[in-house]
C-alpha cells in the first residue's frame, strides 16, 4: 500500500496545498500541516502554492520556501544560500542536508526555532534583493 501511495502522490498534480496533504497518513498531516502555519505567521503576507509538485509559499512575488512529505523525513528546501547560511545549525542536529534541501526526520519534534531563523533570513535575503517591492 505505501508504495502505490508515493508512486501516486508523484504522478499527479495537486491544485493547492490541501490537496497534498490529503495523501498522507494523519500524524504526517499533521506535521505538515504544522509547518504550513509556521510559515504563515512568520509571514503572512506570503502566498500558497503549488511548485515541483510540492507545497511552497510566494513572498513579493519570490519563491520563499518549499516542503515535502516523505516515508521517514520532511524536506524542507530553503535554497542554496538558506541551507549554507545554516549548516552548521544541521550538522550540530545531525540532520541529513544537501545543497538545497535540509531532512528533518519525520519521528522528531519539528525543529521551530530553526524553521522560524531559516525563514526570517529567506525574508531578509529577498527583501534586499527586491527593495522596490
Amino acid at each position: 500500500m505505501q508504495r502505490f501511495f508515493y508512486f501516486y502522490m508523484m504522478k499527479n498534480t495537486f491544485r493547492n496545498i490541501d490537496e497534498y496533504l490529503l495523501l498522507f497518513p494523519g500524524e504526517v498531516q499533521e506535521k505538515l500541516d504544522r509547518l504550513r502555519e509556521i510559515i504563515r505567521l512568520k509571514a503572512p503576507d506570503s502566498e500558497e502554492y503549488i511548485g515541483y509538485q510540492m507545497p511552497a509559499f510566494r513572498y513579493k512575488g519570490k519563491p520563499l520556501i518549499y516542503f515535502a512529505g516523505y516515508k521517514n523525513h520532511i524536506g524542507f528546501y530553503p535554497g542554496a544560500e538558506g541551507i549554507k547560511n545554516f549548516e552548521k545549525n544541521f550538522r550540530e542536529k545531525a540532520y541529513k542536508f544537501s545543497k538545497g534541501a535540509v531532512q528533518f526526520p519525520i519521528h522528531e519534534a519539528l525543529p521551530v526555532d530553526l524553521i522560524l531563523n531559516i525563514l526570517t533570513f529567506k525574508i531578509q535575503e529577498i527583501d534586499q534583493k527586491n527593495p522596490e517591492i
